[in-house]
């Protein structure tokens, strides 16, 4: 597995940031079409959120991101706004699930997340684990993701990770 390199804007949002903040609940029965889901993404704490993002952009939160009911929808409407990554303190571990099964990286920094603003321009190297604030100069360190976690990621998550290796055997 070669090098996974990310780089984008920083949208910063606060601790706690649950699944119904990421797509509301109001929402989700109305609809399945993600596209549509999408443009209400965020909307409760940054009404013009989908308006302003823009493919590869990149979010940035404090603690126990994702947390809340389990939406499968959260981490989907993130990507499918064109975000190609999550940084947070912590993560809720179904998102955490959730967003690793439909592709999404999510990185955990708690120093990363303290020293950097919304309009920095970040790269992110996966396999290295390193994660460099390009507008303040500044580099920081996280655990590697697990190299099976990568290939599925890099694969465009479950599903398809499954299809390329011709399902699984238990």
């Amino acid at each position: 597995m070669g090098s996974w390199k990310l780089s984008g804007k920083v949208w910063k949002f606060g601790d706690d940031i649950n699944t119904d903040i990421i797509i509301s609940g109001k929402y989700k029965f109305k609809t399945l079409d993600m596209k549509e889901l999408a443009s209400h993404a965020m909307e409760a704490v940054d009404p013009e959120f989908a308006k302003k993002v823009t493919s590869g952009d990149i979010i940035f939160a404090g603690k126990n991101f994702g947390c809340g009911s389990s939406r499968e929808q959260a981490p989907r409407v993130l990507k499918e706004l064109g975000l190609s990554a999550v940084v947070a303190s912590s993560f809720a571990r179904i998102f955490y699930r959730n967003a690793i099964n439909i592709g999404l990286p999510l990185i955990e920094s708690k120093e990363a997340v303290e020293e950097t603003e919304t309009g920095d321009m970040v790269s992110i190297d996966l396999t290295m684990g390193t994660i460099r604030n390009e507008t303040k100069g500044r580099s920081y360190s996280f655990t590697p993701i697990p190299t099976f976690m990568l290939e599925i990621l890099q694969s465009g998550g479950l599903v398809e990770y499954l299809k390329k290796r011709g399902g699984y055997n238990i």
